[in-house]
């Protein structure tokens, strides 16, 4: 079975994550309601079974809430990945949301890095404040090991610019779990 169950409780937030990563349902609450649905379309379009559960201080604001569930998210998947052995570990996609268009590289490398490039034209969607999206794919690339591209090259929306980018992520995380028929590492090290 892949999957895992992750909390994490700080003065800041306290967070519970369970994901399957062949399937099942999603139930997501954050508090923010653009950011459930963030999550909710990330594991429909993973294929991924996912119950994310967020009270954060949104009193002060968003950053610590979204940024805190990318690190719960992408420890959740490591553990769920194990030894990596048998997935394709290489996946990529390009979603088009209206005027926007996503595109995600990633390597689940066990070599976190992100690289970000996407202006977004307005600053807030909702309670989501629009650069926390570079934050919570930070979190979520750092603590599950993955190297991560993310490109959004054109868009006059913000909210289909994070959304096209959200699910061009689950797309590609849904080809690099695939499972090869192997139990091996695809590395030439033998190990990831």
């Amino acid at each position: 079975m892949r999957t895992s169950e992750i909390s994490r409780n700080t003065k800041e937030t306290q967070i519970k994550v369970s994901l399957d990563l062949d399937g099942g349902d999603a139930d997501i609450s954050t508090g923010i309601g653009f950011f459930d649905h963030m999550l909710t379309a990330f594991a429909v379009h993973g294929g991924f079974g996912l119950r994310v559960d967020v009270h954060g201080d949104l009193e002060v604001d968003c950053h610590h809430t979204i940024e805190d569930t990318g690190i719960v998210l992408g420890k959740a998947f490591d553990k769920a990945l194990g030894d990596k052995g048998g997935i394709k570990r290489f996946g990529s996609f390009y979603v088009p949301m209206d005027e926007a268009l996503g595109f995600c590289a990633l390597d689940i490398s066990g070599r976190p890095f992100l690289v970000f490039d996407a202006a977004f034209p307005e600053e807030r969607i909702g309670g989501y404040d629009s650069c926390m999206t570079e934050e919570f794919m930070r979190a979520f690339a750092y603590n599950s090991g993955i190297t991560l591209h993310l490109q959004c090259p054109y868009g006059k929306n913000s909210h289909h610019m994070t959304e096209a980018l959200y699910k061009a992520l689950a797309h590609a995380l849904r080809e690099a779990v695939t499972l090869t028929g192997s139990d091996k590492p695809l590395s030439t090290k033998g190990v990831l």
